[in-house]
């Protein structure tokens, strides 16, 4: 078998706020594809990280997309201002509103690309009249809300049943996978269809950041 591409979106969680722009660096010069920053509001979620500020005062510092996850109550009323404060995917969670298909609607009319989430004990059923209005589909590994959670391995048969429907529906939109993602965790999230990988405490842990991805890369393509 082929092997697929392979996306990586580290995240800015799991290195350290203080030395933002130094960790805006590091991702860049990893070879990573997207920035990963997580917006949580200490109410649909346990954390409070950052806000709009944080992310527009960032944008200058490189043209990498950045894949900004809302893990916020009311995400309808907020998606105008991450979308202006430079945003290029805009991700909610379906348990996070109930007009989620309203949401990726207005995510793609502010000109940003349009991402739904689900937590680990929600299902694929769930979300399955809003796949078709989703650029990407991000399957929560861990519970979200901090860094660092050990990776629930029961959530591998979720990305495997969207890379089944988005085959036998012709959906063009990638999944991806956040939480836990390392080393150990990568190859089995690949087989199953994962495009992209988050990492964040793997990621920022690592000396040399690059070889950690290409060594990611590695293990995954020793799964297919």
């Amino acid at each position: 078998m082929e092997p697929r591409n392979l996306l990586f979106s580290p995240s800015m969680l799991g290195g350290d706020f203080s030395r933002a722009a130094f960790e805006i660096g590091e991702i860049v010069s990893s070879g990573a594809d997207y920035v990963h920053l997580d917006v949580m509001d200490g109410s649909f979620v346990p954390e409070i990280t950052f806000g709009r500020k944080f992310i527009s005062d960032l944008r200058p510092l490189t043209d990498l997309v950045f894949d900004v996850h809302l893990m916020v109550e009311r995400p309808e009323e907020k998606i105008g201002a991450f979308a202006s404060a430079g945003a290029g995917i805009i991700t909610v969670h379906a348990e996070s509103t109930d007009h989620i298909v309203r949401c990726l609607s207005m995510i793609r009319e502010a000109g940003c690309e349009s991402g739904i989430a689900i937590n680990p004990g929600t299902s694929v059923s769930f979300i399955e009249a809003a796949l078709p209005f989703a650029d990407y589909v991000t399957v929560m590994t861990v519970n979200p809300g901090w860094g660092g959670q050990r990776f629930i391995p029961e959530c591998i048969s979720k990305v495997e049943e969207l890379d089944r429907r988005r085959k036998d529906e012709g959906w063009q939109f990638l999944i991806e996978a956040d939480g836990g993602v390392s080393l150990d965790t990568i190859g089995p999230l690949y087989k199953a269809g994962m495009d992209i990988a988050v990492t964040g405490t793997a990621f920022f842990r690592e000396d040399d950041k690059a070889d950690f991805l290409e060594r990611m890369r590695e293990k995954a393509e020793e799964w297919l």
